[in-house]
């Protein structure tokens, strides 16, 4: 298996195991708040991260013959731990924004819709290239034409408004646009597992701020929502985001955004099999309209891929 198919792979089920944390994280707001629920998954992701650091350096340490393994943050470079540390946080204030706000979105309306909505990322992505002074497509530009008709028929009502949750989401997905172009940026250049822990380390104590600020925690909500929390940590957050990390460095970010978009389908699929979310035939086109501009804005095109930060 060569490593691009095995990485597309991964990315896959990177998707199926987001378009599920959906259910999870609209199940979870029945008994805690949005930063509550974030602020406490992205811990259990960063704690479940440990030790798997540990057992990598172990498998690292044997395949050398019993050398240190050299990711080890106290055997890097002073350059290596500056990436490091740069990385972490800014994907850590990524995730940030963008967890905080699909949270607050996925309180206001369904599971399946919110997939949808937090996809227009995939779109984001290319577009993003006006921002390097690149050339964007012709594709990208009618995929964004059918990607706003697509919102329009799923979010805006018949008395031509939007939902708070709607602009959540909206605003969450050029969240997520950021932290995909921070991941690539910084993924080739240290160690994929370390900078994920700790980008769950910063956000979820960024969300803990907020919790404190504007939410009343308890115990017994906590608690009571322990199934939720451990889905959207271990599996959502400790797996999905490192499988993530791991797979984007021997693919194209474009086709990583496809693979990744798919989280939308099987959110709809999850919420529809788990809650019995049902979406109007409106709403049903939009996404059809989205689903259509997210795969377009996929055609491969030549070029040099994205840089963030000049680091």
């Amino acid at each position: 298996m060569s490593k691009t198919l095995r990485a597309n792979l991964l990315l896959l089920l990177t998707a199926a195991i987001w378009g599920v944390a959906f259910v999870a994280q609209d199940v979870a707001m029945d008994t805690m708040g949005p930063f509550t629920f974030n602020a406490t998954r992205l811990l259990v992701a960063a704690l479940a991260l440990l030790p798997c650091i540990r057992l990598l350096d172990a498998l690292d340490q044997k395949a050398r013959g019993g050398a240190a393994p050299n990711r080890r943050y106290r055997d890097m470079t002073p350059q290596q731990r500056r990436i490091l540390l740069i990385g972490g946080l800014c994907c850590g204030v990524a995730l940030f924004a963008g967890s905080s706000l699909q949270q607050l979105g996925i309180k206001e309306t369904s599971a399946g819709k919110a997939g949808f909505v937090t996809a227009l990322y995939i779109v984001l992505v290319p577009l993003s290239g006006l921002f390097f002074r690149r050339i964007v497509r012709r594709s990208v530009w009618l995929a964004v034409g059918l990607c706003t008709v697509g919102l329009y028929f799923l979010c805006v009502t018949e008395t031509l408004t939007i939902a708070l949750g709607d602009i959540y989401l909206l605003l969450c997905a050029f969240a997520f646009t950021a932290h995909i172009l921070v991941i690539d940026h910084f993924s080739p250049r240290t160690d994929c597992v370390r900078m994920s822990c700790l980008q769950f380390f910063i956000a979820s104590a960024l969300c803990a701020v907020m919790m404190l600020l504007t939410e009343q925690p308890s115990l017994p909500a906590l608690l009571e929502g322990w199934v939720p929390i451990l889905y959207a940590g271990v599996l959502s957050g400790g797996m999905g985001y490192t499988l993530q990390m791991i797979a984007q460095r021997d693919t194209d970010p474009t086709i990583a955004s496809l693979l990744m978009s798919l989280e939308s389908v099987f959110a709809v699929l999850a919420g529809w099999l788990l809650l019995g979310d049902m979406l109007s035939l409106r709403e049903l086109g939009g996404c059809a309209l989205m689903m259509a501009g997210i795969l377009l804005a996929q055609i491969p095109a030549r070029g040099r891929k994205y840089k963030f930060l000049n680091i």
